[in-house]
């Protein structure tokens, strides 16, 4: 069919105005939203008589679900030392943080976090979470015969190039799956009880200068069949901290034997302080 050229001009006019009246209906998300703000990076600090690679499963998720993760080798030389060496690493990350800590890394990330506007939430994972002017080995040993940890320690001795010395604590490899990782298979607690880093006995004596969980919102879990540090221990931390708290069925090392719960406390820690 052909139409005159008049009426062949009007037709295109017409569908040309209504097409670009139907597209001025559309929104121009970029122009009219906001975008998300980016995920905080998450430092996760382990403990005692363990390096990095034991939270490997968090990593993987967190990482999965999109958030930046770091996961620094704490040198277990003493609550100074290696809380300033955190605190270095924190200096280095920009924008907001929620700072992770197992075991005897929760003492060390409540002394790096204090004064720091950067960490946003502070996540204890079966930690210690020292007072100021708390020492630790007072504090492991609030509840007496609720955990195995000090009978099962092997002292060893060590020497410095500038003559100075001191001792290493390394977990007995015979008693390491009792104490420290009862729910992992005995083939994976044998591979960590031959691998695991020693902490320096000084570590033990020292007492926390800060306590960033005063000022800093905290998120705990608490391992009910942990007999290294204690569920009793963990309980009390937590409540004296005001702690978002979660307790599970798991050993001493839950990041590795419930990596998603952890995670998932991790996670809810990131959301809650981003709001």
């Amino acid at each position: 069919m052909s139409f005159p050229r008049p009426r062949l001009r009007t037709l295109v006019i017409t569908a040309a105005v209504t097409a670009s009246a139907s597209l001025s209906l559309i929104p121009l998300a970029s122009a009219h939203t906001s975008r998300a703000a980016p995920r905080p990076t998450v430092v996760l600090v382990h403990g005692a008589f363990a390096d990095a690679s034991s939270w490997n499963g968090v990593v993987e998720r967190l990482q999965r679900d999109g958030y930046p993760v770091i996961a620094p080798a704490n040198p277990l030389r003493g609550l100074a030392e290696d809380s300033t060496y955190v605190a270095g690493v924190l200096a280095s990350v920009k924008g907001p943080v929620v700072l992770v800590g197992h075991s005897y890394g929760g003492a060390v990330i409540s002394q790096a976090a204090a004064g720091d506007p950067q960490v946003k939430a502070l996540v204890y994972i079966a930690a210690l979470v020292p007072d100021k002017g708390e020492k630790l080995s007072a504090l492991s040993d609030k509840f007496p015969g609720t955990n195995e940890l000090a009978p099962a320690l092997r002292p060893v001795p060590f020497s410095n190039s500038d003559g100075t010395g001191g001792s290493d604590l390394y977990v007995d490899p015979t008693r390491f799956r009792a104490v420290f990782a009862a729910d992992l298979p005995a083939s994976q607690t044998v591979v960590m009880g031959a691998e695991q880093r020693p902490v320096a006995a000084a570590a033990f004596a020292s007492s926390a200068t800060a306590a960033a969980w005063h000022t800093i919102p905290s998120w705990a879990l608490v391992a009910r069949q942990d007999e290294a540090l204690g569920a009793p221990l963990e309980r009390f931390e937590a409540r004296r901290a005001h702690s978002h708290t979660v307790e599970i069925n798991s050993s001493h090392v839950a990041m590795i034997s419930h990596p998603g719960t952890v995670t998932h406390l991790i996670e809810d820690a990131a959301t809650t302080t981003a709001r």
